[in-house]
């Protein structure tokens, strides 16, 4: 999102920039919540920073001094669930020997972020939107209202219609959390921003790991801008701290680039519509496919010319590696 290395904890707005204007847009919708203490949505891929997002909006308001609490709503009982969000008395339920205070109100004066907030359950739905609504909950096992004053930032990787179709999401409860909607745009639909990304997750790896890192060789930057990153920002970084890892120079060279070559063992292309810079059209689907060659040559090197070792720490199996390579 910016070029330069984000601290998440303290990170504001002020330290996001963006050349594509659909994250330009988002970012002017966050600078408006920010401004606000309107409920928040955030919608977006896995892995495109709705977290990060969220934290810099807390960072940015008038709230910023008080708490930011995280909650990911996801895979949890009913029972734990209302005890994460909305806390426990003494004998609750099973193991519950003390008081616990749950996140709503750990939240108190801040920001509470509740991550996959589709995935919560129907009952905490209820429960939450009267939360919101008046700032009034009550701790499992007790019939006594507790009062909160909390900021709610929720996000979800489900697209809007799916949301809204959903019969497991309370409409009044989406109406309630959606003051503002921001939609934080796929990796692969930013291309403007890519190298700005690249550069400033090498510099963060560089100086995490110790390491004097001036760039990318060529061949690894053709790689990595013609690579459609399905990951988005998280495998971004984990693509790039693992090659600053492996590179032994000042230069990242494409053999210490280690893409997901895909569950399907393809690696992902770019969208068509974000061309790699320095061509489009064919020219650029041509040279994406030499890349991708380079790349598994490189690889191939490593493993002493070992095809299914090669083709093991690709992820894909031994005949997509010989199509990649044009063998037989």
């Amino acid at each position: 999102m910016s070029p330069r290395p984000l601290d998440p904890w303290q990170c504001t707005l002020d330290d996001f920039a963006s050349a594509d204007e659909s994250m330009d847009r988002c970012l002017e919708l966050a600078r408006a919540a920010a401004r606000t203490d309107l409920p928040t949505l955030i919608l977006g891929e896995t892995g495109t920073g709705k977290t990060l997002l969220a934290r810099a909006i807390h960072n940015t308001s008038r709230r910023a001094a008080k708490g930011f609490v995280s909650f990911n709503a996801a895979a949890l009982s009913d029972t734990l669930l209302d005890s994460q969000l909305f806390g426990h008395e003494r004998g609750a339920f099973t193991g519950a020997d003390k008081m616990v205070k749950g996140k709503f109100e750990q939240a108190h004066g801040g920001t509470l972020f509740v991550d996959e907030i589709a995935d919560l359950a129907l009952s905490a739905q209820a429960k939450i939107l009267r939360a919101i609504e008046y700032g009034e909950f009550e701790r499992l096992g007790s019939e006594r209202l507790q009062v909160a004053d909390v900021r709610l930032v929720a996000a979800t990787c489900l697209p809007l219609d799916q949301y809204l179709r959903s019969a497991q999401f309370r409409k009044d409860l989406f109406y309630r959390i959606s003051g503002i909607t921001l939609t934080v745009p796929p990796l692969r639909r930013r291309p403007n921003d890519l190298r700005a990304l690249l550069a400033a997750e090498l510099a963060a790896a560089g100086a995490q790991q110790g390491k004097s890192i001036t760039g990318l060789s060529k061949p690894a930057a053709d790689l990595l801008l013609g690579y459609g990153w399905p990951g988005n920002l998280r495998e971004l970084k984990r693509v790039v701290h693992t090659a600053v890892a492996l590179a032994e120079g000042d230069v990242v060279p494409l053999q210490a680039v280690l893409l997901d070559v895909g569950l399907d063992g393809e690696v992902p292309p770019a969208a068509a519509t974000a061309p790699a810079p320095g061509g489009g059209g064919r020219e650029s689907e041509d040279d994406l496919h030499a890349a991708i060659a380079r790349h598994i040559r490189a690889v191939l090197e490593r493993c002493s010319g070992n095809k299914r070792q090669a083709a093991r720490l690709l992820g894909i199996s031994r005949s997509r590696l010989d199509r990649h390579l044009g063998t037989p």
